[in-house]
């Protein structure tokens, strides 16, 4: 359960996140795990990271960012923080001129440049940890071998193939699905649009979804009970119907958070 960002956490959303993955028949092994409750495990990895010289203490204020954010950082503060007493986000040093390469089993052979990357943060000027460096440590610790993930996220596979390495920590393999966004673009979860999904209407939620990703599923099972949907979507899945397919549009009756 990613719920690091403490001041913004709803009370009572993780217990809603996990009774709306049941209602759409989706289920984990084991425990669930809150980040919240492992600030040790991602302290010493900081630590480590730290100790290694991968790591540098940045000054630069989001005005000071604005129109790059952390991708294309431009290393302002490498040699040392630029500004005097106020408090600083700590980025991850990456590599110069490194290309990282890896094969997406959605997209395909995936190329990202160091350079055009910049240097991520990896604990904020609040001193809470960013998702880059929890995410990797979540992943290898519960032996996560496949990760499935929104395109949005397919940027960030670099820098945690990157910290993988620097951790010296096992590399998942990735797949990232089409995003949905709205006709302008927007990533519909971020739009003024976005309302949660009803998990009373799962089976519309879900033959809906199918749709956008090119697995329409028969007359029969449209809008039909979540487990006879995943069950026929399990076994009909072919990444090739959304291969290098980076967004889908929405359509009006997509629920989205």
């Amino acid at each position: 359960m990613e719920d690091l960002d403490t001041p913004r956490v709803v009370p009572g959303s993780a217990d809603r996140i996990l009774r709306t993955l049941e209602a759409f028949g989706l289920h984990w092994d084991g425990d669930v795990i809150y980040q919240s409750q492992r600030s040790d495990v991602y302290g010493a990895a900081l630590d480590q990271l730290q100790t290694a010289g991968y790591t540098f203490e940045c000054s630069c204020s989001r005005r000071d960012m604005s129109g790059t954010g952390d991708t294309g950082y431009p290393g302002t503060c490498r040699l040392g923080p630029t500004r005097r007493g106020v408090l600083t986000a700590t980025r991850f040093r990456v590599p110069p001129d490194f290309v990282v390469l890896f094969d997406d089993g959605i997209q395909g052979k995936c190329r990202f440049n160091t350079h055009e990357l910049g240097d991520v943060i990896i604990r904020r000027k609040d001193k809470i940890i960013a998702y880059q460096l929890a995410v990797v440590l979540d992943d290898a610790l519960q032996h996560v071998t496949n990760v499935v993930r929104g395109t949005d996220l397919l940027e960030s596979t670099a820098w945690q193939i990157l910290l993988q390495q620097a951790l010296k920590l096992s590399t998942p393999s990735y797949a990232h699905l089409p995003l949905v966004v709205e006709q302008t673009h927007e990533k519909l979860s971020k739009s003024r649009h976005s309302v949660p999904v009803e998990p009373a209407r799962a089976g519309v939620s879900l033959t809906t979804v199918l749709r956008m990703l090119n697995h329409p599923p028969p007359p029969e099972l449209e809008n039909d009970v979540p487990e006879r949907l995943l069950e026929w979507a399990v076994h009909q899945w072919n990444p090739v119907a959304v291969a290098h397919v980076r967004s889908v549009t929405a359509r009006d009756t997509v629920h989205a958070k």
